[in-house]
């Protein structure tokens, strides 16, 4: 499954993914169906820059994912749902079942709810982290509430991969686009270069002929291997991109706002820039450790906010036993970005076991 190969580095820390592995449960009538996903517990200590610090502990993250693939006249056809436990509203410890992914797959095209394109863009070459609510800030999938739109067309051929998308304007004459070229090298190093296109809504306009006009960014994403150490560089750079990077104008990482974050009252795109720098290390054959710096700067935010979310990661991950894993991660970030994730400092401690 290519996408479980791609993601590989970026799934093992970050648990944006359970795809990575998965147990066989058998053969019926020539289709292979397959279980996976992980149990993780986590607890958090949140020390904010305003108001007092609390600790929060949860297995809500945990996911479960069925497959099954089979070969039908040379043709590889496989398909996926996934699910975790972050839909709907908590009450007390009973916490609702969210769809993740659902799509099929036949050779070279995926079809169905499953990784815009932006994400795939940019995720197998960035640092491991385990952080949920902030994962992929600094990049133009930052955004966790548009990472999985409810329908996505992707189309690879060699080294590119073409992919088109519900649109997150809902009046937009086109689907949200990506073309995406990716190349490994030997060694472990890779490289990834796309553009990402959109309709971009002005629905917050209130002189304009138009209610709405083209954004555009370019995104690039590498990583440089040095045997037991890698260097990660992202980035990206556009226009009306802040509904999925997570930050801009109106706060675009909030849900309720993703409908007027990506233009002005004049109805100018807003420019976002986001930059991630890190590196990762394994250590031996059971622990890896992480540093990553994040930043997306915008040329206009809402009345009074800063024009720049910074965010720090430092972690690390011990390999008890095969699918078994323990991990640190002490986290900073200047801005809030969720309601779990204000300014301020945070540690997290984890456990996961992944089947």
């Amino acid at each position: 499954m290519s996408l479980k190969n791609g993601l590989a580095l970026a799934v093992m820390a970050a648990g944006i993914s359970s795809t990575a592995q998965a147990l066989d449960l058998g053969e019926f009538n020539g289709t292979q169906f397959s279980v996976g996903g992980y149990i993780k517990a986590e607890g958090r200590f949140t020390n904010p820059d305003n108001g007092d610090g609390d600790f929060d502990g949860t297995a809500r993250q945990s996911r479960i994912n069925f497959s099954a693939k089979r070969d039908v006249n040379g043709h590889k056809i496989m398909g996926l749902v996934e699910g975790d436990f972050y839909g709907g509203n908590a009450t007390d410890s009973t916490y609702d079942w969210r769809l993740r992914h659902a799509y099929l797959k036949v050779d070279n095209l995926t079809l169905g709810q499953t990784w815009n394109g932006q994400f795939l863009a940019y995720a197998p070459f960035d640092v491991p982290y385990l952080d949920f609510f902030n994962a992929g800030k600094g990049n133009a999938a930052g955004n966790g509430g548009v990472v999985r739109p409810d329908l996505v067309m992707h189309y690879q051929m060699g080294n590119v991969r073409l992919t088109l998308q519900d649109p997150v304007n809902e009046d937009a004459d086109y689907p949200d686009f990506v073309i995406n070229y990716a190349k490994r090298f030997e060694g472990g190093h890779g490289a990834s270069i796309a553009l990402a296109g959109r309709d971009v809504a002005k629905s917050n306009v209130t002189n304009s002929s138009e209610d709405s006009e083209f954004g555009a960014a370019i995104i690039y994403a590498g990583k440089y291997s040095l045997g037991a150490t890698a260097l990660h560089l992202n980035g990206y750079v556009g226009e009306g991109q802040g509904v999925y990077s997570g930050f801009g104008y109106g706060g675009a990482w909030h849900p309720s706002l993703r409908p007027a974050v990506d233009a002005n009252a004049e109805g100018e795109l807003i420019k976002t820039t986001g930059l991630v720098a890190g590196i990762s290390h394994r250590f031996n054959d059971k622990l890896i450790g992480g540093i990553r710096y994040s930043q997306v700067e915008a040329d206009e935010t809402s009345a009074g906010a800063e024009d720049t979310l910074k965010v720090s990661h430092v972690n690390l991950i011990y390999s008890y036993l095969p699918g078994l894993d323990f991990g640190i991660e002490w986290r900073d970030q200047n801005l809030a970005t969720h309601g779990t994730r204000p300014a301020g400092q945070q540690l997290e401690l984890m456990a996961m076991y992944k089947f």
